[in-house]
C-alpha cells in the first residue's frame, strides 16, 4: 500500500480532532450534572427542578467552566459544541406549522367578498385534504373552473385592490398575476419564518432546529429538552394580533342570554324529538355548583347546560365577565352562539357583538363526583361592521415583562404617538366602564377603568399570569405578528424521563452489540480479527466525531443506523479476510495474499458496489425522510463513509505492520479454519423448492394483508397517540371501553412495554382546526382515565409530558398528525421505496452490463419487502410490542432494501468474476461454485449483523421493537433470497435468453 505515512498522518489527526469534538459533550454532561444535583437539593417538584437548574445553568452560561491554559470554555461555549440530541433521547417537541396560505390570500385581496374567489377558496381548502398539491395551486384550478373567464384575479374586488395597486392593475390576466401573488405569498411565509425564529431564540432552548419545508407554507420546529410544552405551543402559534376593544358588562348581556336560552332550547327539541324533561341532571352543578334557583330546577337540555351566565345581583357584582362554561365545551357555545336564530335576539346596539373567550382556563373541582374541570371565562366585545378594532398592534412601540403595583408579572407596553392619542380617548370615554386587551381572539385582561390613561403605556395583567407567559407575551409582541395563523399540523412530544430511558437501553444494547461482535471477530479470525476490532473502534470515533462536529441531532434510530453500520464494517472485513484465505489457500505468499485481498480484483470491487448500493438508499431515505427517519439516513450514510476509509485503511495499515514482522498470520483460529471450505452446495438445482416456499408465504401474506391489513400508525392515517404511564398494570380493553364514552368512539389501546404502560391512539376531532382542539382532547382523556386508572390528587398538569419525576404517571409522549400531512408523508414513502428500486436497478445495470443482474436484484428485494409486510400483517395482533407502519418502518424497508442488495451484488461479483477466469465452465457450474466460495462471507456478515440487531431489540427502548423486528426479518430474508433468489432468477432469465438465441 502506497503513501502509509500520509493515512497515518490522516487517521491520527481526524482521531485527536473527533476526540477534542467529543470532549465538549463530555464537559457540557458534568456541568448539567452537577445543575441537577443542586436542583435536587432544593425541592422534588418535577417543574421547580426543571427551573432551579435552568437558574443554574444561567448563572454559569458566560463563566468559564474549562480552563485548558491556552484556551478558556464557558457553559455556554461548550453547550454550542456537544453532542445534540434528537427528541427521542433528550425529551421536548418536534412539529410543523403549517402557516395558513389561505389566510395570506384573504389578506392579500383586503378580505374580498367576491363570491368566486370565496368559492374557489372553500374548494381548494377541501381538496387538500386529498392532494399533494400546494394550497395556492389547488386555489387556482378551482379559481379558473368557478370564474370561467367571468372574472380575472386582477378584478379590483380581489387582487386589483389598492393595497397591491403599485404591482396588479385590472389590465393584467390571470397568467401574469399568478407569479406576483406567488411570490407575495412566499415573502409572507419567509416573513413567518423569521417571526417565528425571532421567539424561538428568546425562548431560552439549547439547540433548537427551524427550517423551511419546501414550498408548502410548512416549517418545521425541533425543540429538543423543552420541558414546558404548553408555553411552547402558545408561542409558536401565536399570530401576535394585538386588539383593544371596549367590551359589554354582565349587566348588559344577561337579558340577552335569558333569550338566547329559550332559542337553543328549542332548536334542541325540534332536533331531538324527545321530552327535554326526561334528560339527565342539568349540568349547571356539575360546572360551577353554585346557580340560581330558578336555573336548577329545570331539567332541560339548552344554552345553559353547557353555560352558565353570570348575572350581577348587586352594583358590586358588575363585570366584565358574562359568562363560564368548561373548556370542553366551548366549540358547542360558539356554535350556538353563531346561530342567525340567537343572534336574532340580539338588541339594536349589540348586533356587531362578538363572543371571545379567555386566555387561561382555570381548574375547579366538581363536589358532586369530585372531578377536576378546566373552567373559561366569556366576554363580550362591542365590534363593529368591518370587525375592525378602534386600537391595533402596530401601534406599541416596546414590550417588557415587569411587576405591577401588587407584585404580581405584567406586560408593560408603550405605544406611539398614534396610538397613545387612541388609547387616550378610549379610555377618557369609558371612564367607569371595561376595555378588553385581546391577543389573537383571546381576552388577557378586561379591567374597568378608574381614570382616563393619556401616557401611551398600558399593560396586560392577570391575577394568574406567570413570569414566563408575561415573558412570552412580551417576545412575540417584540418579535412582531405572524402575516397569517400558523397550526399545528405535526407534532411530536417526548418527555424527558422516556427520553433518558431511551437512552439507558440504547446504551446498554450498543454495548452487548458491540462486545458480541469483538468477540466473534477474534473467534472467527484470530489476530485479523484483533485488527478489525481496533478499525471498527477506530471507525466508532469517527462517527460520532463527524456527527459533534456537523451538528448533527443523534436520534434512537440514527443509533441504530450507527449499530447496523457495524455489520457493514464488519462485512467489509469479512470480505477481505476471506479473499485473502483463499489465496492463502492457493499456496500464494503472507504478502501476496494480502495485496490481493486490499486490491480491487480481490475485495475492493465487491466492497465499493454493495457501499455504493446501500449509499443510493441512504440518500434516498434523507431526501424523502423527516425527522428521526432523516437522522437514521444521515449517520448510515456517514457510517458508510467511515467504515469504508477503516475497513480498507486501518486495518491494512495494522495487517501490514504485523506481516513485515514475518510472524505466522493465518487470518483463523484452530476451531474455524476448516469452516466452509470446499463447500459444493448445489443451489441451482433446490431453486424450484425455493420459488415456491417463498411465493405461498407471499400469497399468504398477501390474503392477509388484504383481509386483515396492516396496523398503520399516526404517520399514515393521521390521529392524536399518546403514552400513558400508569401507577400499577392496567388493562387495555378496560381502558378501551373506559374511553368509547369521552371520545365517541373506543380509541385503540394496547400494552407499550411493561403492562403499566399504555398507547392510546384516537382520531376524536383530528379534521379539526384551531389551538385549542389538541388541549381539549387532552383534557377529555385526562377527566376519563381519572375515573378509574389515575390517582385523584394527579392534576392536568401533572397529567401533561413535560416536567416528569422519577414515578412520572400520565403522558410521556404524544404524537399528532393531520390527515393532510398523513397522505403527504404516505405519498412520500411511497416514492422512496420506488426510487430507491430505481436507481439502484440502474446502478446493477451499469456495473454489471446485462439486465439480468439488475432484474435478479430488484424482484429479490421485492420478494423481501413483500414478505417483511406480510409478516407484520399476520403477526401485529399477535406479538406483544407496537408493529406500527409509519416512517421509522419505511426507513426499515429500505435498510433492508440496502442489506440485501449489498449481500447480492457481493455474490454478483463472484459470479462475474467466475464468468471471466472459469470460461470452460457451464454457467450452473459458474452460480453454484460464485454462490459456495461466498457462502462463508454470507453466513459471517448476517450472523454478525444479527447479533447486532438482536441486542438491540432484546435490551433497547420499547418505541424501536418493531423497527428492530423489520430489520430482523429483512436481514434473515435478504440472506435467504440472495443465495435462493436474485442468483437463481438471473440464472434462468439468461439461461432463456441463450435458448431464444440459438
Amino acid at each position: 500500500m502506497q503513501n502509509k505515512g500520509l493515512i497515518k498522518l490522516f487517521a491520527i489527526l481526524f482521531g485527536l480532532v473527533s476526540l477534542y469534538q467529543l470532549s465538549f459533550t463530555w464537559f457540557t454532561n458534568g456541568v448539567e450534572n452537577n445543575a441537577k444535583e443542586y436542583a435536587e437539593l432544593r425541592s422534588n417538584n418535577g417543574k421547580e427542578i426543571a427551573k432551579l437548574e435552568r437558574v443554574y445553568l444561567d448563572s454559569i452560561a458566560n463563566k468559564p467552566v474549562i480552563d485548558l491554559g491556552f484556551s478558556k470554555f464557558s457553559y455556554n461555549d461548550i453547550k454550542d459544541k456537544e453532542l445534540n440530541l434528537g427528541l427521542d433521547l433528550k425529551g421536548g417537541i418536534n412539529a410543523i406549522l403549517q402557516v395558513s396560505v389561505k389566510d395570506i390570500l384573504i389578506g392579500l385581496s383586503n378580505d374580498s367578498k367576491n363570491p368566486i374567489f370565496n368559492e374557489a377558496l372553500a374548494k381548494a381548502t377541501v381538496a387538500q385534504k386529498n392532494s399533494d398539491k400546494t394550497f395556492l395551486t389547488l386555489f387556482y384550478d378551482n379559481f379558473e373552473k368557478v370564474s370561467d373567464g367571468t372574472v380575472k384575479l386582477s378584478d379590483p374586488s380581489i387582487f386589483g385592490n389598492k393595497s397591491l395597486r403599485e404591482k396588479i392593475n385590472f389590465k393584467l390576466t390571470d397568467e401574469e398575476v399568478m407569479p406576483i401573488i406567488e411570490a407575495e405569498v412566499t415573502g409572507s411565509v419567509n416573513t413567518a419564518f423569521e417571526v417565528l425564529r425571532s421567539r424561538i431564540d428568546k425562548f431560552g432552548v439549547t439547540q433548537p432546529n427551524i427550517q423551511r419545508i419546501g414550498n408548502s407554507g410548512r416549517i418545521l420546529i425541533e425543540l429538543p429538552g423543552a420541558k414546558d410544552i404548553d408555553r411552547v405551543k402558545k408561542l409558536l402559534q401565536s399570530t401576535a394580533e394585538l386588539q383593544f376593544w371596549e367590551v359589554y358588562s354582565n349587566q348588559e348581556t344577561a337579558n340577552f342570554f335569558f333569550a338566547a336560552n329559550a332559542v337553543v332550547e328549542n332548536f334542541l327539541k325540534e332536533e331531538t324529538k324527545v321530552d327535554t324533561t326526561t334528560i339527565v341532571k342539568d349540568e349547571l352543578d356539575d360546572l360551577l355548583g353554585e346557580v340560581s334557583d330558578s336555573l336548577a330546577t329545570k331539567k332541560v337540555a339548552n344554552l345553559f347546560t353547557v353555560l352558565t351566565p353570570s348575572v350581577p345581583q348587586s352594583e358590586n357584582q358588575v363585570s366584565s365577565i358574562i359568562a363560564t362554561a368548561k373548556v370542553a365545551d366551548t366549540s358547542k357555545v360558539n356554535s350556538y352562539l353563531a346561530r342567525k336564530d340567537v343572534r336574532a335576539v340580539l338588541s339594536n346596539d349589540m348586533k356587531y357583538a362578538k363572543f371571545l373567550w379567555d386566555a387561561k382556563p382555570f381548574s375547579s373541582k366538581v363536589a358532586a363526583t369530585g372531578e377536576n374541570v378546566q373552567l373559561i371565562y366569556l366576554y363580550g366585545i362591542k365590534s363593529n361592521r368591518e370587525d375592525v378594532a378602534p386600537i391595533e398592534g402596530d401601534v406599541i412601540d416596546d414590550a417588557s415583562q415587569e411587576y405591577g403595583q401588587t407584585g404580581k408579572p405584567e406586560v408593560s407596553m408603550t405605544m406611539n404617538a398614534t396610538g397613545s392619542r387612541q388609547w387616550g380617548k378610549m379610555t377618557t370615554e369609558n371612564v367607569g366602564k371595561f376595555v378588553a386587551v385581546v391577543l389573537d381572539d383571546y381576552v388577557y385582561t378586561a379591567p374597568s377603568v378608574n381614570t382616563a390613561i393619556t401616557t401611551g403605556r398600558t399593560s396586560i395583567s392577570g391575577g394568574s399570569m406567570t413570569v414566563e407567559e408575561a415573558q412570552d407575551i412580551a417576545n412575540v409582541l417584540k418579535a412582531g405578528k405572524l402575516p397569517a395563523a400558523a397550526h399545528i399540523i405535526q407534532s411530536e412530544v417526548v418527555g424527558p424521563s422516556l427520553g433518558q430511558k431511551a437512552i439507558d437501553s440504547s446504551l446498554s444494547s450498543f454495548a452487548l452489540a458491540l462486545l458480541l461482535v469483538l468477540l466473534w471477530m477474534i473467534f472467527y479470525y484470530g489476530k485479523a480479527g484483533i485488527f478489525a476490532d481496533v478499525a471498527l473502534a477506530v471507525n466508532l470515533l469517527f462517527i460520532f466525531g463527524i456527527l459533534t462536529a456537523f451538528g448533527a441531532v443523534l436520534t434512537l434510530p440514527g443509533i441504530a443506523g450507527i449499530i447496523l453500520t457495524i455489520g457493514m464494517s464488519v462485512d467489509a472485513n469479512v470480505i477481505i479476510f476471506e479473499r485473502i484465505k483463499e489465496e492463502l489457500d492457493k499456496g500464494k505468499g503472507l504478502k501476496a495474499s494480502i495485496n490481493h485481498g486490499f486490491s480491487f480484483k480481490g475485495a475492493l470491487s465487491a466492497i465499493i458496489d454493495a457501499n455504493i448500493t446501500t449509499m443510493l438508499t441512504g440518500v434516498i431515505l434523507y431526501v424523502f425522510g423527516t425527522g428521526p427517519v432523516k437522522g437514521f439516513a444521515y449517520t448510515l450514510m456517514v457510517g458508510i463513509v467511515t467504515s469504508l476509509f477503516t475497513a480498507v485503511f486501518i486495518t491494512r495499515l495494522l495487517i501490514d505492520w504485523y506481516a513485515a514482522k514475518g510472524k505466522v498470520f493465518t487470518f483463523n483460529t484452530n476451531i474455524t479454519k476448516n469452516w466452509f471450505k470446499n463447500e459444493g452446495i448445489e443451489f441451482l438445482k433446490n431453486r424450484k423448492i425455493a420459488y415456491v416456499i417463498s411465493a405461498t408465504i407471499i400469497l399468504i401474506g398477501l390474503g392477509s394483508l388484504f383481509t386483515n391489513n396492516l396496523n398503520y400508525g399516526v404517520d399514515f392515517v393521521g390521529g392524536r397517540s399518546y403514552i400513558v404511564k400508569f401507577e400499577q398494570p392496567t388493562n387495555a380493553s378496560d381502558v378501551a371501553s373506559t374511553l368509547k364514552d369521552v371520545f365517541g368512539s373506543a380509541p385503540e389501546v394496547k400494552t407499550y412495554g411493561n403492562a403499566s404502560q399504555l398507547k392510546i391512539t384516537t382520531k376524536y376531532k383530528i379534521e379539526e382546526e384551531g389551538n385549542h382542539v389538541d388541549d381539549e382532547v387532552q383534557e377529555l382523556l385526562y377527566n376519563g382515565l381519572l375515573k378509574k386508572y389515575l390517582p385523584e390528587t394527579l392534576t392536568l398538569d401533572e397529567f401533561k409530558p413535560g416536567y416528569e419525576g422519577e414515578n412520572k404517571v400520565g403522558v410521556m409522549s404524544s404524537i399528532k398528525v393531520e390527515p393532510t400531512i398523513a397522505d403527504d408523508i404516505k405519498t412520500a414513502a411511497g416514492w422512496a421505496i420506488l426510487g430507491s428500486l430505481l436507481v439502484v436497478f440502474l446502478y446493477i445495470l451499469l456495473r454489471f452490463r446485462k439486465w439480468q443482474y439488475s432484474l435478479g436484484a430488484v424482484v429479490a428485494v421485492f420478494h423481501d419487502v413483500l414478505i417483511v409486510l406480510a409478516l407484520f400483517s399476520l403477526l401485529y395482533k399477535i406479538l406483544p410490542f407496537d408493529m406500527e407502519i409509519g416512517q421509522s418502518f419505511i426507513a426499515a424497508i429500505l435498510t433492508v432494501v440496502g442489506y440485501s442488495l449489498n449481500d447480492t451484488v457481493v455474490i454478483f461479483d463472484r459470479i462475474r468474476e467466475f464468468t471471466g477466469i472459469h470460461t470452460s465452465w457451464k454457467f450452473n457450474n459458474v452460480v453454484d461454485k460464485a454462490l459456495s466460495s461466498t457462502l462463508g462471507r454470507t453466513i459471517n456478515t448476517s450472523l454478525t449483523t444479527l447479533v447486532v440487531l438482536f441486542a438491540i431489540f432484546l435490551f433497547g427502548g420499547d418505541s424501536i421493537k418493531g423497527f428492530m423486528f423489520a430489520l430482523i426479518i429483512g436481514v434473515v430474508v435478504g440472506t435467504y433470497s440472495s443465495l435462493f433468489i436474485a442468483s437463481p432468477l438471473m440464472y434462468d432469465t439468461v439461461k432463456k435468453l441463450e435458448k431464444k438465441k440459438k
